[in-house]
């Protein structure tokens, strides 16, 4: 049975080029990415903002724990755990350190910042990470936004298996 969970954090005080969210299945479980969403509650200037979903192999973002919160209140607790190293089958938000892996970009977007980012996938869309996989996956911004201050950001997924 498939069980949901969401990750974020809010009124966050991000460094500039971050990593908001960051997960990394562990080896019995896949996950489906089924919502992202980012948005700042500090400016009133219209700006645009890039944002990434990124694999990284190796060298992973140093991140806040954070653990993942059940959508459906009957299911268990989440296989994925709150971590700071983006070991397998954990999970944390904005990174304080970004690490020298290599980020492969899955999609590049922009948005304005006065409207947030919301993606929302069609079912034949949403993303899978495999299980036991060697990469991380990271809602990321590549460019820093012009005001780093009051940001929220999340991610909801699935557990498959």
């Amino acid at each position: 049975m498939a069980r949901e969970y969401t990750l974020g954090a809010a009124g966050q005080t991000i460094l500039g080029v971050t990593t908001l969210i960051g997960i990394r299945p562990g080896t019995t479980c896949a996950i489906e990415i089924l919502r992202m969403w980012a948005a700042q509650s500090q400016n009133a200037t219209s700006a645009q903002q890039r944002i990434q979903f990124v694999r990284q192999v190796s060298v992973f973002p140093t991140v806040v724990s954070a653990t993942p919160a059940k959508l459906k209140e009957g299911d268990p607790i989440s296989q994925i755990v709150g971590g700071t190293a983006l070991a397998a089958g954990t999970c944390g938000v904005n990174a304080s350190a970004e690490g020298a892996g290599a980020k492969t970009a899955i999609l590049d977007d922009a948005f304005n910042v006065l409207n947030g980012y919301l993606w929302v996938p069609t079912p034949n869309e949403t993303l899978i990470l495999s299980p036991g996989s060697a990469n991380s996956f990271a809602l990321y911004f590549p460019v820093a936004p012009a005001n780093l201050a009051n940001w929220t950001f999340g991610i909801n997924f699935r557990e498959l298996g």
